[in-house]
């Protein structure tokens, strides 16, 4: 037998299907969009205490040693309290660059920034980022040294240094610093605490990942990482 349905209940039913679909629609996982996706941030304070972020890779040193003691450390000198990464391996030869570099960043043009405070050293100290690494031995790479009191902006190609350019400036080891990398294309600027430092073009590398980096027996803290991918 068939149901007379009125015009009211008809009216009322496609209310009803069209509101419970509106509803199902909102409980779907949303996605983020492409720019979100493409920021990714380490503030280390989730990680656990003593151990290497996950997908944070220590590199090797030439003699094929861990290239150098990197670990999650609790301080009240954090940016963003309570954890730090920190390179806590204060001796070393004077070509140890100790590094590690991050899973998952493989890119070609990014806006990379990191904090960092020199804590120790007597041969260096100091550190800073790597980018567009094909591995532990290839990579740019630009550094903050206060002993020296500059910052340097490095190739390294098989594992030997080859400087780019230098710039002198004061460094103060009480205080955090802010390291910035923008490279689009052959073209790389280096800031320094907001500060433009480097602005030239090298095609050496052409993609790869990024790191953070101290050499010899520097003790340094990192905090603040932030990766932004452009291409």
């Amino acid at each position: 037998m068939a149901l007379k349905i009125s015009k009211h209940n008809a009216l009322i039913t496609a209310l009803s299907i069209w509101l419970w679909c509106g509803s199902a629609l909102a409980l779907m996982p949303s996605h983020r969009s492409a720019t979100a996706a493409e920021v990714q941030l380490w503030n280390f304070d989730q990680d656990l205490r003593g151990k290497v972020p996950p997908g944070f890779q220590i590199g090797t040193l030439f003699d094929g040693r861990p290239a150098g003691d990197w670990q999650v450390t609790a301080t009240d000198k954090a940016t963003s309290p309570p954890y730090v990464l920190a390179q806590l391996q204060g001796k070393g030869a004077e070509h140890a660059y100790k590094l590690l570099l991050v899973q998952g960043t493989e890119s070609e043009n990014v806006d990379l920034r990191v904090k960092l405070l020199p804590i120790d050293g007597k041969a260096d100290m100091g550190g800073g980022l790597i980018w567009r690494a094909t591995d532990d031995r290839n990579y740019y790479l630009a550094r903050a040294n206060p002993l020296e009191q500059n910052i340097r902006i490095y190739r390294v190609v098989k594992g030997v240094r080859h400087m780019i350019q230098n710039f002198d400036h004061i460094i103060d080891v009480r205080h955090w610093h802010q390291l910035r990398v923008r490279m689009e294309g052959c073209n790389i600027q280096v800031s320094f605490d907001e500060r433009p430092v480097f602005n030239l073009c090298d095609e050496t590398f052409r993609k790869g990942r990024i790191g953070l980096w101290t050499k010899s027996d520097a003790v340094t803290y990192f905090d603040d990482l932030k990766l932004q991918i452009a291409d």
